[in-house]
């Protein structure tokens, strides 16, 4: 049997647009940071990806900074 996802599911953080706690999807995504074609393939670094389901602002934060 489907469950529902409930509010209990989402992440809630602090939203700067709204300027209040908001239920936020988060994912990690895998971004390329060197314009470089030739370097393209070993700049790659994870990211951590909010956006805010009120607003849809998006906040996303480098999770390698070695």
């Amino acid at each position: 049997m489907a469950t529902k996802p409930t509010d209990l599911d989402r992440m809630t953080e602090p939203c700067e647009r709204c300027g209040t706690e908001t239920h936020h999807d988060v994912h990690v995504e895998i971004r390329t940071e060197s314009a470089k074609q030739k370097n393209a393939q070993f700049s790659r670094e994870p990211y951590r990806v909010a956006t805010c389901q009120r607003c849809g602002d998006e906040q996303s934060q480098r999770m390698n900074n070695a």
